[in-house]
């Protein structure tokens, strides 16, 4: 490799690489050891709900497992693993009593983690709210991000000594719009007000676990963030309806939560927004996760309530969620924020990756050249945006696991390590090895760069 191309390839000196998790899809064991219920325990058991009638009761069996699956991390090369503490496990009914046991066992996945030199990155909260909070009103209730805060400081005081690396929320947006609006997620409600609501409760309770955070015991040294999803919006034509589409859906899905969070102003106006909270939300984090899978092709609908619809772009091939494959569409994400927000913090891709129809072959190995493809032009798409000046510090593929899926059940593989559900067998698959070597090398492979 020449010199020139080998400074194409590069990523940053410290660069981190990582695999991402999240509790509810991973661990299983959900009566285990004092744990209570969540929204997703009750939203799983609802007809229809979830493709194929799934659970994520038994999942991957990441909580008897942690070990095998921080041993496959590390042996790949990995030294990052981002996952999440499950709320109910720690606090059953999301507030009172704590269950030891839950915060004993995330303190054993760390104590694996660090023995393995692999860096943790906690996330607080991926969408698994206790259900008893949901019974008390959920997120459209002032009340829980309180309850969040509190839930915070307690994991903080428990782990802070050992874990630097934070992250309040994951998607809020997912957690209001798909929970409170359309009703696809947990737990399930379709009411616009209710989802306004979750917004800026959701946005509060990362604003105080912040404050709470940042004055803790174990305050020193450690870095705190949020992750939020976002995709560049294009208008399908350039007709004035449809731009009009794709500017609402922007601020719907996006604005709503970068402006109050960097900017601390709403682009809309919320009802239930109370003095300070904005000073709590915008108060500046150390770096700002994001999370990108796709672009949003909009129209304007042409009939219902709905204004506005995403469809397909013509042409592009599409992964097994039918997500159109635009690695280009990573770099646009990351250089709209870094020229649209002054104050943007350092950047780190929290999730990034694609689900295929992965099928073992008869020797039981699992080839996935699509998803290698698909890493490999977003790598490249990645580095291009810190060549335009883009402070990213560090990827995370979602996920190491084939897991449960959400809305999805166990229908759709997004791991680069296979996982067959019945015996919980776990098989790297080629793409593991790939990311492996780039992480390794800090670099892509020759021919990789799209500069």
């Amino acid at each position: 490799m020449s010199d020139a191309a080998r400074s194409a390839n590069t990523f940053p000196e410290g660069f981190v690489w990582g695999a991402a998790t999240a509790a509810y899809q991973v661990e299983g064991a959900v009566d285990a050891d004092g744990r209570g219920q969540s929204i997703w325990d009750t939203f799983c058991r609802v007809p229809g709900a979830i493709a194929g009638g799934d659970t994520g009761d038994v999942a991957c069996d990441q909580y008897h497992r942690y070990a095998e699956d921080i041993g496959l991390l590390a042996d790949l090369g990995l030294g990052a693993y981002r996952f999440s503490i499950a709320w109910p496990r720690v606090q059953p009914d999301g507030s009172g009593a704590i269950n030891q046991k839950g915060l004993d066992h995330y303190r054993r996945v760390v104590d694996e983690l660090l023995a393995r030199d692999v860096v943790p990155y906690v996330t607080l909260y991926h969408w698994d709210l206790p259900q008893a909070l949901q019974d008390k009103g959920g997120w459209p209730a002032r009340d829980t991000a309180y309850r969040f805060a509190h839930y915070a400081a307690v994991v903080h005081d428990a782990l802070g000594d050992v874990v630097k690396q934070w992250t309040t929320l994951n998607e809020p947006k997912v957690s209001s719009h798909a929970g409170y609006g359309s009703g696809i997620h947990a737990p399930g409600i379709k009411d616009p007000v209710l989802r306004d609501r979750a917004v800026h409760h959701l946005l509060l309770a990362h604003g105080l676990s912040l404050d709470v955070l940042r004055r803790g015991r174990h305050a020193a040294g450690q870095q705190v963030g949020l992750t939020l999803d976002v995709s560049p919006v294009v208008p399908a034509s350039d007709s004035q309806a449809d731009v009009d589409a794709a500017a609402r859906v922007d601020v719907d899905s996006h604005r709503l939560f970068l402006d109050p969070v960097l900017r601390g102003v709403y682009p809309v106006q919320l009802d239930c927004v109370e003095d300070g909270d904005l000073e709590l939300i915008s108060a500046p984090i150390d770096f700002l996760g994001i999370n990108y899978y796709r672009r949003i092709l909009v129209r304007a609908a042409p009939t219902g309530d709905q204004r506005a619809e995403t469809i397909l772009p013509e042409g592009v091939p599409v992964t097994a969620v039918n997500w159109p494959v635009q690695p280009d569409g990573l770099r646009e994400v990351l250089v709209d924020l870094h020229t649209t927000y002054e104050e943007l913090p350092p950047v780190y891709i929290t999730e990034n990756g694609a689900a295929y129809d992965d099928v073992p072959a008869e020797d039981g190995t699992v080839d996935d050249p699509q998803r290698v493809d698909y890493l490999q032009t977003h790598l490249a798409a990645l580095r291009t945006a810190i060549a335009a000046g883009v402070d990213v510090r560090g990827y995370f593929v979602w996920t190491l696991l084939d897991n449960f899926e959400w809305a999805e059940g166990y229908a759709k593989r997004f791991g680069i390590v296979h996982v067959d559900y019945a015996t919980q067998t776990r098989t790297p698959k080629t793409s593991a090895g790939w990311l492996g070597r780039v992480a390794r090398a800090n670099a892509l492979p020759s021919g990789d760069s799209t500069d």
